[in-house]
């Protein structure tokens, strides 16, 4: 059974996750809270591509720590995580850290907003924007 490490994304603590139970909602074996829905967590090599096979939409905000407009984007993106609690997971990705991930989705600038549905590219935007406009824009690429 291959499994991968999650950070949990309410109290930080790191959770073993099996590749075939990520459908099932994990929470955390340190607060109980949910590992993978509500609140962004943290795409790394290691658990990118279970996440991937997840039943839900997939939306990445491909960031970097040093960038002002990434940095003014975070509060947005953990917010409309929040309105889409269960219908849509969230994963952020550090291109500082993660660079390789940032290579394999040809990142050239960031932030990069992407949305995959069952390992699919529904719609990618550059930049960041304002909580309406983006939930709006999100809206439309999960009706694609």
């Amino acid at each position: 059974m291959s499994t991968f490490n999650s950070r949990c994304p309410h109290c930080g603590g790191v959770n073993r996750v099996p590749t075939e139970r990520v459908c099932e909602s994990p929470s955390c074996g340190k607060c109980q809270e949910p590992l993978l829905d509500g609140k962004p967590i943290e795409g790394t090599s290691l658990n990118y591509h279970a996440i991937l096979k997840s039943d839900l939409p997939i939306v990445i905000d491909f960031w970097a720590p040093w960038c002002n407009p990434c940095v003014g984007f975070a509060p947005v993106f953990e917010d409309v995580a929040a309105n889409f609690k269960g219908q849509v997971r969230f994963v952020k990705i550090n291109t500082e850290v993660e660079q390789q991930l940032a290579s394999e989705h040809q990142i050239r600038s960031i932030p990069t907003v992407k949305v995959l549905k069952n390992g699919q590219l529904l719609d990618v935007i550059n930049g960041a924007l304002p909580k309406s406009q983006f939930e709006q824009w999100l809206r439309s690429a999960l009706s694609k």
